[in-house]
């Protein structure tokens, strides 16, 4: 299987390293902008490199993933499906509510698959979860717990490039609520804090953000979201029913300590790449199952839209002040 890849800094460079580790993948071919930096890690991995990324595109290749920046995310896709070549693409497929509607309505019946890059779908501890959710071993839901904390911010420069803290950050807490319960998101109340960086507030952000989710079954769903956890890396989801209580991120890395001895015994995850090793490794293998027709794409275009979809109602309600209903 001939794989490309498009964008070469830090996940790029970290799904290049698992892409060429993976038996399925016979020849791995990267692309940069800067090209010294494709050619670099070409070097270090035994792949090829190509500075065409026309010619990378009409190539034959079996798949490519996209891990360049944000602003070229839609452009990419396009030009990967105009080739017919099956596309994996990191989050968020397009730059705003608009241009993720344009860019699913074009891609719509052209029959070449897009996999959409929230890793946590991977994870062995969020599949435990949705596994006893669909088998019932809870009970009737009643309440679900999600947590996303950074470490430390971003820099400043990428804040007003990121959409904001919910279609940035909280975003794969909202997909992991519907992929984790099997419901969708109907109403959405949020609030947040800006009491660090003035950054913060000069690119219209927030630092911490609390948002509740009602699914359309009435389970209620709080998601917990902050750029200043000094303790380490945290990601966690608790499921909570009539029958049983089932939890994951609660291991020996985990960044927290609690009044009656424990977490953590070794050293605490210092973000996503460390936290979701494993899941990463997951995701891209099942693409190379997606590229070969094995299987369908396990997140799509249309999860990645629902996700986004709950985020831009996240936004409205913290400006508003006010619950906002999930557009259909």
């Amino acid at each position: 299987m001939r794989i490309g890849l498009i964008g070469t800094g830090r996940i790029g460079a970290f799904h290049a390293g698992t892409l060429a580790a993976l038996p399925a993948v016979d020849r791995l071919v990267l692309h940069d902008a800067v090209e010294q930096q494709a050619r670099e890690l070409a070097g270090k991995l035994g792949a090829d490199w190509t500075g065409d990324l026309d010619g990378l595109l009409g190539s034959g290749l079996d798949g490519v993933v996209i891990a360049a920046p944000t602003a070229v995310h839609d452009t990419l896709v396009r030009a990967a499906v105009a080739a017919g070549v099956p596309v994996f693409c990191e989050k968020p497929i397009a730059v705003g509510l608009g241009a993720t509607r344009a860019l699913l309505a074009e891609l719509a019946g052209s029959g070449v698959p897009l996999q959409v890059g929230f890793q946590r779908r991977f994870d062995a501890g969020y599949t435990a979860l949705r596994d006893a959710v669909a088998a019932g071993d809870l009970g009737r839901l009643h309440t679900v717990r999600a947590c996303t904390a950074d470490p430390a911010p971003p820099p400043a420069g990428y804040l007003a490039l990121s959409g904001g803290i919910f279609r940035d950050c909280a975003v794969h807490d909202f997909d992991s609520v519907r992929w984790v319960t099997g419901r969708e998101v109907v109403e959405v109340s949020a609030t947040g804090a800006d009491r660090g960086d003035p950054a913060f507030a000069a690119a219209g952000d927030v630092d911490t953000a609390v948002t509740v989710l009602t699914l359309d079954d009435g389970t209620l769903v709080s998601c917990t979201a902050t750029r200043y956890n000094g303790a380490g890396y945290d990601v966690r989801m608790e499921v909570a029913g009539t029958r049983s209580t089932l939890a994951t991120g609660y291991d020996e890395r985990a960044p927290l300590r609690t009044t009656s001895g424990g977490f953590p015994s070794a050293a605490p995850y210092d973000g996503f790449l460390s936290r979701f090793h494993d899941a990463y490794v997951a995701e891209m293998a099942a693409f190379t199952e997606v590229a070969a027709g094995a299987r369908p794409s396990p997140c799509t275009g249309a999860d990645a839209l629902a996700a986004l979809l709950i985020a831009e109602a996240a936004d409205r309600s913290l400006r508003t002040g006010r619950r906002v209903r999930v557009e259909g």
